[in-house]
C-alpha cells in the first residue's frame, strides 16, 4: 500500500505542475481577445470580451479561479465556439484514437519480434539489418517522414489521398508516420534488453543442464526481458501522442492534435487547457500503471519502496 500511495501522490503532484505551467504560459504568451478579434475592433468591444471571459482580473485571481473550477468539474468554454471546451475536445478523440491504436499495435507487433530476432542473431546480417532499419526509423523526424510519404504515394505514384479521414486509405500514411519511429525505438530497446539477459548466469545454468536453446529462450530469456520492456510502454504513450499531433497537422486529420495546433494559434485558452490536461492525465496514468505493473512483476521494487518509507518515517 505505501508503494501505491507514493506513486499516486507523485502522479497528482506532476499533474498539478503541468496544469500550472500551461496556465501561466498561455496567458503570458499573449492576449486571446486580440488574437480572436479583428485589428479594427474598438476598445469597448475588447474590454467587453475581457470582462466576459474573466481576463480583466489579475493573473493570480484567474489562476485560483481556474483551480477552483477544475475541482468543480468546470473546465471552461471555448472562446471561438461558445461551447463547453470538454465537448469541443472530446468529439475529436475518436479520430485521434483511430490513429494511435493502430500505431501502438504496429509498434508492439513489429518492434518486439524484430528486436528479439536481432538479439538472438547477434552480429549477423539479420542483426545489422534490424539495427539499420531501427536507426533510420528513429532518426527521421515525423514531419519530414509525413511529407516524404505524401510526395511518394500521393504526388509520384498517386495511390493514396493526401488528407482527410473518409476511407481506410486515408489511415495508411498517418499511422505509418506515427508508428515507424516507435518501431525503431522499441526494436533497439528490446534487442539491448534481450542481449543483456542472455549474458546472465541463469541462462548459462539452464543451458548447462542440457535444456534446448529454444526452451531456454522461451522460459528464461524472454520473460526476464519483458520487465524492462514494460517500463518503456509508459513513455511510448507520450511519444504516440506527440506523433499524432504532427501527423494530424501534416495530413489535415480532424483529431485532437490538429485542434490543439489551431487552438494555440487562436489563443482559445479553455480548449488548449483541456487538451493539455487530457494529454498529461493520459501520460501520468499510463506511467502510474507501468510503475504498478513493474512492482507487481518485480517484488524487489515494492521492497525498496517499503524500506524507503520506513527510513523516512
Amino acid at each position: 500500500m505505501p508503494f501505491v500511495l507514493q506513486k499516486l501522490g507523485r502522479a497528482l503532484l506532476t499533474l498539478w505542475a503541468v496544469v500550472t505551467f500551461v496556465f501561466f504560459a498561455l496567458r503570458i504568451s499573449g492576449d486571446p481577445v486580440l488574437a480572436i478579434l479583428p485589428p479594427s475592433a474598438p476598445l469597448e468591444t475588447i474590454e467587453f470580451y475581457r470582462r466576459a471571459w474573466g481576463l480583466d482580473r489579475s493573473l493570480w485571481q484567474q489562476y485560483l479561479l481556474y483551480l477552483a473550477n477544475i475541482l468543480e468539474g468546470n473546465l471552461g468554454r471555448s472562446f471561438l465556439e461558445g461551447r463547453d471546451a470538454v465537448d469541443v475536445v472530446f468529439e475529436r478523440i475518436p479520430k485521434t484514437l483511430a490513429l494511435m491504436l493502430p500505431a501502438l499495435f504496429l509498434t508492439l507487433v513489429i518492434g518486439i519480434p524484430a528486436g528479439a530476432i536481432a538479439a538472438l542473431n547477434h552480429n549477423t546480417p539479420i542483426d545489422r539489418a534490424v539495427i539499420v532499419a531501427a536507426v533510420f526509423g528513429y532518426s527521421v523526424p515525423n514531419f519530414f517522414l509525413g511529407v516524404l510519404l505524401i510526395f511518394l504515394f500521393s504526388v509520384v505514384f498517386r495511390v493514396l489521398p493526401t488528407s482527410g479521414s473518409d476511407t481506410i486509405w486515408h489511415y495508411i500514411m498517418p499511422v505509418a508516420t506515427i508508428a515507424l519511429s516507435w518501431v525503431g525505438i522499441y526494436a533497439r530497446f528490446v534487442r539491448s534488453t534481450v542481449l543483456e539477459v542472455l549474458q546472465q548466469h541463469y541462462i548459462e545454468g539452464a543451458t548447462a543442464k542440457g535444456l534446448p536453446w529454444a526452451r531456454v529462450v522461451r522460459l528464461h530469456a524472454l520473460p526476464n526481458a519483458a520487465i524492462p520492456v514494460v517500463t518503456v510502454a509508459g513513455f511510448m504513450v507520450g511519444g504516440l501522442i506527440g506523433g499524432a499531433i504532427v501527423s494530424e497537422t501534416v495530413f489535415a486529420w480532424p483529431g485532437v492534435g490538429q485542434l490543439l495546433v489551431n487552438s494555440v494559434n487562436t489563443r482559445d485558452l479553455a480548449v488548449v487547457q483541456v487538451i493539455v490536461l487530457l494529454i498529461a492525465s493520459t501520460m501520468i496514468a499510463s506511467n502510474l500503471l507501468v510503475d504498478l505493473l513493474y512492482g507487481w512483476l518485480d517484488p524487489r521494487v515494492r521492497l525498496t519502496a517499503a524500506r524507503s518509507s520506513v527510513i523516512e518515517a
